[in-house]
This record gives structure tokens, sequence and C-alpha cells, in this order.
């Protein structure tokens, strides 16, 4: 073999280990990328899932939430018919009070306004507290008329109670009714 020929051959292996060593970097380099790819996916997955496991742990607060305000006021409407036979109670309650020769019949109805109010107050439900001579709020009454006021110390204030109100849990299901001074 000639020098020539050697010098060729050298070449030669030269150029396939550089390409060899080409070829492994370039490979090192995509297995750099594809991990790198893959560590991004994964970063992305893992915020996915912990967006979407906050999002359903507000909803798990909240419908519970829902629950518990539902259940304390799951009998609002059978409350919201009720409370005109309270009034018709009361006004009988007046009524009868007037006649003295009707006891008997004062006391038993007495006794069962009484039971129809305890079983209601266990149930959620209570009375507004409102008296003559309160300051009128529109946000807590609702005046249905004006009349001058006796005294000027009773403009703006609570002359009289047409109907009380009720509040059944923390919700107000019906306002009083009252009369302000003018």
């Amino acid at each position: 073999m000639s020098k020539k020929d050697k010098n060729k051959d050298i070449e030669n292996e030269q150029v396939e280990t550089a390409q060899t060593e080409t070829v492994e970097v370039e490979e090192q380099v995509e297995e750099l990328t594809v991990e790198e790819k893959l560590q991004e996916e994964v970063k992305q997955e893992k915020d996915k899932f912990l967006r979407l496991f906050a999002e359903f742990e507000n909803y798990k607060k909240r419908t519970s939430k829902e629950r518990v305000e539902l259940f304390k006021t799951a009998s609002q409407d059978v409350m919201v018919s009720m409370l005109p036979v309270l009034d018709d109670f009361e006004r009988a309650l007046l009524h009868i009070e007037d006649d003295k020769e009707a006891e008997e019949l004062r006391k038993g109805v007495l006794l069962i306004y009484q039971k129809l109010i305890s079983t209601l107050e266990q149930k959620g439900l209570s009375v507004m507290k409102v008296e003559k001579g309160d300051v009128f709020n529109a946000d807590n009454h609702e005046a249905i008329t004006q009349i001058p006021a006796p005294s000027d110390d009773m403009k703006g204030k609570i002359i009289d109670i047409v109907e009380k109100g009720y509040i059944l849990g923390e919700k107000v299901i019906r306002f009083p009714k009252v009369v302000i001074g003018q």
C-alpha cells in the first residue's frame, strides 16, 4: 500500500468517525428535545389537573353550601302559606278577648294558636321585632300608608303595625307592614 492510499484510508476513517460522532450528538440532542417536550407536556398536564381539582373542590363547597341553604328554607312555601292563618288566629284572639262569655272558646283557640306558633318556631320561623315608635327603615319595613304624626317626635317613625313580619332562618319571608308618621 502506498502512502496515498494509507492517507486516504485514514481520512476515510476520520470522516466516518466524525460522521458517527455527529450522528450520536444529533441523537443526543433529539433525545434532549424529546425529553424536554415530554417534561413540558407533563408540566402542562399537571397544571390542568391542579386547576381541575381546585375547580372540583370549589364546586363541592358551593353545592354543600347551597344544600344547607335549601334545607334551611325548604319549608319557605309552606311557611308563607301559613302566615295568613297566623294572622287570622291573632285577629280571632283579639275579638274573643272582648267577649267575656266565650272564655272556654278563648282558651281553646289560644291553646291551638300557641301550639301552631311553637311548631313553626321549631321549624325556624321567628317574628321580626317591630314596635310603635321605632324609626322607619325601608330595608326592614313595608310602609302601606303615611298619616300625620300625632307629635313632632313621631315624624318618620312607626305609628301602627298592620301585619307582623316574619323571618325563616336568616331570610325575611314577609316584611312587617307599618303606618308611618309624616
